[in-house]
């Protein structure tokens, strides 16, 4: 029987980051001397690897200054993150949907544009990174939607790509599992919109968790 993997994005999909990245993206742009961004686009950007999000929000800015903004942003949240100020908090239902998963033998994994620190903090926080055999990250991968993130948690799960599932709140996720022939599921309480989601090639977007599991063991 071949191997169930779910693989999971973070931001936007299990953990609500929104706010602790639009301040974070405030901070960082002022300190490289920049315009503000448009929060909108902000949240849009969530699950791009830090230096394409923020090449595409600040296009005109030079490789000096965009760097400025890279380091100021992870300074910002690395501070959040210690001074107890950052805020993640666990989408409805995420919980218990990785346990039941788990239970059911799933193996379960993450593909974040996070950096390992930032992924391994917000999994501890809510005690779930017991549930995970794979996790990958921005710090070793090229950014979504490229498939690296998605075929190295197949390779470490031993998993078929018609067997694998990628669920995540972007078109960025969507494209990824395509590039890497799994299938995709897309949730709708993330960054993007559910006909967005579906139009890059999603086969369903799931209004709750409990219809993800649905979804999932269909």
């Amino acid at each position: 029987m071949s191997i169930r993997l779910a693989v999971f994005d973070c931001d936007g999909t299990l953990s609500d980051g929104q706010a602790a990245v639009c301040k974070a993206m405030d901070i960082a742009f002022a300190e490289a001397g920049l315009p503000a961004p448009d929060r909108h686009q902000v949240r849009r950007m969530v699950g791009l690897s830090l230096p394409h999000a923020i090449a595409r929000l600040a296009p005109d800015a030079g490789d000096e200054t965009q760097m400025i903004a890279l380091q100021s942003y992870k300074h910002a949240f690395r501070s959040a993150r210690l001074d107890g100020s950052l805020h993640e908090p666990l989408f409805d239902g995420i919980e218990q949907l990785l346990a039941s998963l788990h239970g059911a033998g799933w193996a379960l994994g993450v593909a974040t544009g996070k950096s390992d620190r930032g992924l391994q903090s917000t999994l501890a926080t809510h005690g779930i990174s017991g549930f995970f055999s794979t996790l990958q990250t921005a710090d070793r991968h090229p950014s979504k939607p490229h498939p690296a993130m998605l075929e190295q948690a197949m390779a470490d799960a031993m998993a078929e790509p018609r067997s694998t599932v990628m669920i995540g709140d972007t078109v960025f996720d969507v494209e990824m599992a395509q590039s890497a022939g799994a299938r995709a599921i897309g949730v709708a309480w993330g960054y993007h919109e559910p006909e967005e989601l579906l139009a890059a090639g999603a086969e369903g977007v799931a209004e709750t968790a409990a219809q993800l599991e649905e979804m999932l063991n269909g």
